[in-house]
């Protein structure tokens, strides 16, 4: 009777364990952003100040959201991206008006607007992604500054939290349960 106890104790003391290194686990999500934030992928903002303010990681995902045929969103080379001349160094085509693009790998991008005139105007920016698991450093890619606007913070970044964190209680709890089932 007394073993069974310990070894009760012991298991619901290592499911605690498991829920916590779950909970840092499922932590470690990447994360998605919205290019120009509530702005969206459209004339008239800053995506310089936009890139800038966010550390990008492998694993992260960009999502274009604009009305398709008003704009695009094209990954280009670094010199495409200097010159908004598409006819060459064109790496993919979005077009679709809710792009999501995944960063697979340690690079700088390079995105712009091919629709006459957006990319001079200022829809084109670079970004450097990073290992996920590294501390971002250094400076930002050189890159020409875009026209000036006002620019607000992302106001869906902790409902993107939140919405990781329920998601990973609702796994850990599930796993919970499973564990006390066959356990028990």
């Amino acid at each position: 009777m007394a073993k069974t106890q310990v070894l009760r104790c012991f298991s619901s003391f290592t499911i605690i364990l498991a829920m916590i290194n779950l909970g840092f686990f499922c932590g470690a999500n990447s994360e998605t952003y919205t290019v120009g934030d509530e702005d969206e992928w459209s004339t008239g903002t800053n995506y310089l100040a936009w890139s800038n303010r966010y550390n990008f990681s492998v694993g992260d995902v960009l999502v274009f959201k604009y009305i398709s045929g008003q704009h695009n969103a094209y990954e280009v080379t670094e010199a495409t991206y200097k010159s908004c001349n598409d006819s060459t160094g064109v790496l993919a085509r979005y077009e679709s008006g809710d792009d999501q693009v995944v960063l697979t790998e340690v690079k700088k991008y390079w995105f712009i607007c091919t629709i006459n005139g957006h990319c001079l105007g200022g829809m084109r920016f670079g970004i450097e992604a990073k290992e996920a698991s590294t501390a971002p450093s250094g400076a930002p890619p050189e890159m020409e500054p875009s026209p000036p606007a006002t620019t607000t913070p992302d106001k869906d970044f902790a409902s993107r939290q939140q919405a990781v964190g329920t998601y990973c209680l609702v796994f850990v709890f599930g796993v919970v349960v499973v564990f006390q089932i066959v356990l028990f």
